[in-house]
């Protein structure tokens, strides 16, 4: 089965092959034999009903500074496409908002992954929420007197905004901590949305798991250990990943979750535990793929392609 596949993402150009997971799936999708095409969200538009983009055929290489090859762009309807892959990083704003829209009118004769209109439904911040029970005490306001509130009875803290991503302006904050107040206004004046204020999980510094997904089954998982001085874990703030398998609770986690992700159509989600506590369930663009690879665990990029070539076939 020969598949036209075109990947909506951040230009090929500006991305890191060694950890990006939409480059993942590109190399697995040549390898198969499948057409692959690119083009960034700014190319979607909609006319008399069809949505159309223009895409670039793309040929990848596994290889840093030279990885890939574009072709002329091509005007195309996106519903003569077989699967588009919806890659390009947040921040989750409305012009995000809006290509999940576009998309949504060609899915699933034109199969997109993830699903557009559960991406859209399924803000990692708060579908999260759903599974309060597996949470660490969250609460998600802008309210300072909720806020004082909440610190009162849990002391130390970490505070987020609720679009954030990356590790970007993720700050903790302990009982004592002078700098709350002038944290509140700075929050207040840069974030127009309610924030994440949760529990400081002092275990963080022995790993945040990336835990991936495939079609609501466990599939792969990283360690991402913080660099010393920093409460963030992500790789691109500086967090090494370790090789790590699942305990128990995070098995839980992830028969409580699956059947859920499943139902929505959300084919390739990344999760995010702490000490045995969900903390985002990343529907977006969620990485981890190659760096479960490198460690020695499964190729994921290989079982989402085995899915997504059943679901075309019908």
């Amino acid at each position: 089965m020969s598949l036209k596949v075109a990947v909506q993402m951040d230009h090929i150009s500006s991305i890191n092959i060694v950890g990006d997971s939409a480059f993942a799936l590109m190399l697995e999708a040549q390898a198969r034999g499948h057409a692959l095409y690119h083009y960034t969200p700014d190319r979607l538009a909609l006319r008399d009903g069809k949505v159309f983009a223009a895409l670039e055929p793309v040929t990848v290489r596994d290889e840093k500074g030279n990885h890939f090859t574009l072709g002329t762009p091509e005007r195309w309807d996106l519903s003569q496409i077989d699967v588009i892959l919806m890659r390009q990083d947040p921040p989750f704003d409305m012009a995000y908002v809006a290509a999940t829209h576009l998309l949504e009118k060609i899915h699933p004769q034109t199969l997109v992954v993830n699903n557009p209109a559960e991406v859209r439904n399924a803000p990692e911040k708060l579908f999260v929420t759903e599974f309060a029970d597996l949470m660490p005490p969250t609460l998600i306001t802008r309210d300072r007197a909720e806020i004082d509130a909440f610190r009162a009875e849990h002391g130390d803290i970490v505070m987020k905004p609720l679009f954030g991503h990356g590790g970007a302006a993720v700050f903790r904050i302990t009982e004592d901590d002078l700098n709350y107040g002038s944290l509140y206004d700075f929050f207040a004046v840069t974030f127009r949305e309610p924030w994440v204020i949760q529990r400081f999980l002092p275990n963080v510094k022995h790993g945040d798991k990336r835990i991936l997904l495939v079609d609501g089954e466990f599939a792969g998982a990283v360690n991402r250990v913080p660099a010393p001085g920093d409460l963030r874990s992500n790789m691109v703030r500086g967090g090494s990943p370790a090789e790590s398998d699942l305990s128990d609770r995070e098995r839980e986690i992830c028969a409580r979750i699956g059947p859920a992700l499943k139902a929505r159509g959300l084919l390739l989600v990344g999760i995010d535990v702490i000490d045995g506590n969900l903390t985002e369930i990343n529907v977006t663009a969620p990485t981890g793929i190659r760096a479960v690879k490198r460690l020695g665990g499964p190729d994921i990029a290989v079982r989402v392609w085995d899915v997504i070539e059943a679901r075309r076939r019908g």
